[in-house]
């Protein structure tokens, strides 16, 4: 019993992390009073063991933690009632994403052409 509520408390605090890198769902939670919550503001907290290696493996959405890491400001959490802030930051993070697919494409395309160009040569 004490492995299904470990596992069932893994996913339910890995799924809530994932949403951290929603702006629009911080925005959410800033408008409804969650991170004037001492309790709730612990709990960010407490959460930052997902920064551990062991545990970062298991997140689809990296930039979650770096949501959480700013989540530990409070100037950061009272920024966030605030739509245009949760814009910003969702458009921000668009861009990133942009950037780094056409940067990984371009060092793909490079990496083979290198592989190809070895292969040319053992021959």
């Amino acid at each position: 019993s004490d492995d299904t509520g470990n596992r069932l408390r893994f996913q339910l605090e890995l799924e809530f992390v994932q949403c951290l890198a929603n702006p629009n769902y911080l925005n959410f939670l800033a408008q409804r009073g969650y991170f004037k919550d001492k309790a709730f503001v612990n709990y960010l907290k407490y959460l930052l063991y997902w920064k551990e290696p062991e545990y970062a493996k298991y997140l689809k959405y990296p930039q979650c933690l770096h949501m959480l890491e700013l989540l530990q400001y409070e100037h950061f959490r009272k920024e966030l009632v605030n739509a245009q802030c949760a814009k910003f930051i969702d458009e921000q993070q668009i861009l990133h994403w942009q950037h780094y697919s056409r940067k990984r494409m371009r060092l793909q395309q490079a990496l083979a052409e290198q592989q190809q160009q070895n292969s040319t040569s053992v021959k």
